[in-house]
C-alpha cells in the first residue's frame, strides 16, 4: 500500500501545529518552509485537514492554521481520511469475471477471497491508526529525541513564526 505524500506533510503539520500557544497560528506558507515542500501542494492538504474538522483556518493577513481539536482527539486514522478520502485502498474490479471463456454468475456469488483477504487487512490498518493519536506520536518523539534537537528546532521556529491571534 503506498500512501500519498500528502499524508505525510499533513501529519507532520498536524503534529507540529499541535505545539502551538492558545491562540496562535502558523501561516501554510511557515509550514511548508519548516517541512521543505511546495505551499501550494501543502494547501491542497490544510483545505481537505480544515474541511475534516482537523485544524481550524483564521482568516486574514495575520491569520494561519492551528488544531480544531486536541492533540489526543486527532487519529492518525482521521488524519489518513482527509487526506487520502475514505475509499478502501484496495478496489476489487472482479477481473476474475474477464477473458475468454466466461463462467456463469453462480460461480462468482460468493465475494471474490482476494478482495476479502485485502479488505480485512484494511480494516487492521485502520484500526491501527484509529488507535495512535497526535498525542501518541508527540509522546514517543519526545522519548527518543534524547538530546532534545528536534523540540529544540520546532520550538525555534515557532519561536519566529508563530502568529498570535484570539482564540
Amino acid at each position: 500500500m503506498k500512501l500519498g505524500d500528502g499524508v505525510e506533510q499533513s501529519i507532520h503539520c498536524v503534529a507540529m501545529l499541535a505545539g502551538l500557544s492558545d491562540g496562535g497560528v502558523l501561516s501554510a506558507a511557515a509550514l511548508a518552509e519548516f517541512h521543505g515542500v511546495s505551499v501550494s501542494y501543502l494547501l491542497k492538504h490544510l483545505q481537505a485537514l480544515s474541511g475534516a474538522g482537523i485544524l481550524d483556518t483564521v482568516p486574514g493577513p495575520k491569520g494561519g492554521y492551528r488544531l480544531a481539536r486536541k492533540p489526543e482527539a486527532i487519529s492518525l486514522l482521521d488524519i489518513v481520511l482527509a487526506a487520502e478520502g475514505p475509499a478502501p485502498a484496495f478496489r476489487c474490479a472482479e477481473i476474475r469475471q474477464r477473458g475468454p471463456n466466461p463462467l456463469e454468475g453462480r460461480y462468482f456469488a460468493r465475494p471474490c477471497g482476494i478482495s476479502a483477504a485485502m479488505l480485512a487487512a484494511e480494516r487492521v490498518y485502520r484500526a491501527e491508526l484509529a488507535k495512535t493519536s497526535i498525542a501518541d506520536v508527540l509522546t514517543d518523539l519526545r522519548q527518543t529525541d534524547t538530546d532534545g534537537g528536534i523540540a529544540a528546532r520546532g520550538c525555534a521556529f515557532l519561536a519566529l513564526h508563530e502568529r498570535k491571534t484570539k482564540s
